[in-house]
């Protein structure tokens, strides 16, 4: 026969713990078994498989704002079809040496707002790469080898740390548009006159001087310097009088937009300014 004095003891019992407010746990979450847990990390891979698989009839491959840590090994398998490669909004901090250069027939590889220090040689192997986007990373310098891009068209490298013009840019025949801005760039020096480029972003970067091979550059159309360290007399009078500059934007300066327009040439940058105006009016 039971003790009387059990009930009594366990309801005594059950009021201590009330009063200690120990708090209650669902039993199905004590449940949980090792294959749950994993279920996540099996569906992660399985989404990046299904990229993959598109990516192989397609031809690209776009694996945007994933928290990727590193370049996804996966893409070895697409290395000989793979047109384009968009990567942005992750945390990527370096490519594979060994994979990057295996992408032959890559037209655009897109990288933005990761976390990327250096850039490899063997990116110079993507012969037909037109276009690469890597703005806002941690890029300090490009590889020496980066003038071997012979394809390339587009280079946006913007909120980058970048504390010169790349030389290397020079020997891009192909070379349309450069976007440079907010990086630290400080001089513009006389190897621009080589570049190729007909756009030549520079905003907010902190440029006192500029050399005055710049009115050389054959193809240059539209040059942005707003929001730099120029003092009116840096600015090389003959961007006005004898380049082929038709757009060339410099507010936020320190010197007055007025005063630019009392320089000798001035006049024959807006003739060019108003030829273009008209021209795609």
């Amino acid at each position: 026969m039971m003790s009387q004095g059990v009930p009594a003891r366990a309801e005594a019992l059950g009021a201590r713990l009330r009063r200690a407010r120990v708090p209650s746990v669902p039993w199905r979450s004590l449940l949980c078994t090792e294959p749950e847990l994993s279920r996540g990390a099996r569906m992660g891979n399985s989404a990046l498989r299904a990229h993959v698989e598109t990516a192989q009839k397609t031809g690209v491959f776009q694996l945007k704002d994933r928290g990727l840590t590193e370049f996804p090994s996966e893409l070895q398998k697409l290395t000989s079809n793979l047109r384009t490669i968009d990567l942005s909004n992750n945390k990527i901090d370096s490519l594979p040496p060994l994979l990057i250069g295996k992408f032959t027939l890559l037209k655009s590889l897109s990288l933005n707002n990761n976390k990327l220090t250096v850039l490899p040689d063997e990116l110079c192997n993507l012969k037909k790469l037109e276009t690469l986007s890597l703005n806002n990373n941690h890029l300090r310098e490009l590889p020496s080898t980066f003038g071997q891009l012979s394809a390339l068209k587009t280079l946006s490298l913007s909120g980058n740390q970048l504390g010169v013009l790349p030389p290397q840019l020079c020997s891009l025949r192909h070379l349309d548009v450069v976007d440079l801005s907010k990086n630290q760039i400080r001089s513009i020096p006389d190897t621009v006159g080589e570049l190729q480029a007909i756009e030549l972003n520079l905003n907010q970067n902190q440029i006192s001087q500029i050399s005055v091979k710049i009115s050389c550059c054959p193809r240059l159309k539209v040059l942005r310097l707003e929001e730099n360290c120029l003092e009116l007399s840096m600015l090389p009078q003959s961007i006005l009088s004898d380049s082929q500059i038709c757009l060339l934007a410099v507010e936020g300066n320190l010197f007055e937009i007025k005063k630019l327009r009392e320089l000798e040439g001035y006049d024959k940058y807006m003739e060019r300014f108003t030829a273009t105006k008209k021209k795609f009016a």
